[in-house]
């Protein structure tokens, strides 16, 4: 397979505010090089973000929306971020942030 040399990965609006830190992170953009392998556009992964202070661990759906290059993640694909629609994950208080989901 061809390497990719850039795929845009969306999150959900709904996010929370330390959700969206988390998955920013350069470390979090790392593990995704790491992990992703064969992608294609429209799939959709789980990825667990991190554990807040209650002890609760965040898992947020992952839809891949566009491939640039080959089809394969490798430590040298730029990753970009997107947000998309609202899917009511559960990124508030039980995982960090201040109650309810928190946007923008």
């Amino acid at each position: 397979m061809t390497e990719a040399t850039r795929v845009t990965v969306s999150y959900p609006e709904d996010l929370s505010t330390w959700g969206r830190f988390q998955v920013e992170k350069p470390s979090f953009r790392a593990y995704l090089r790491k992990t992703l392998g064969d992608v294609r556009e429209g799939e959709v992964r789980e990825e667990f973000v991190g554990v807040g202070c209650c002890g609760n661990t965040l898992d947020v759906p992952l839809r891949i929306e566009r491939v640039e290059g080959g089809r394969t993640v490798d430590m040298d694909t730029e990753v970009e971020y997107e947000v998309r629609e609202a899917c009511g994950v559960q990124g508030s208080w039980r995982v960090q942030s201040a109650g309810g989901p928190a946007r923008g």
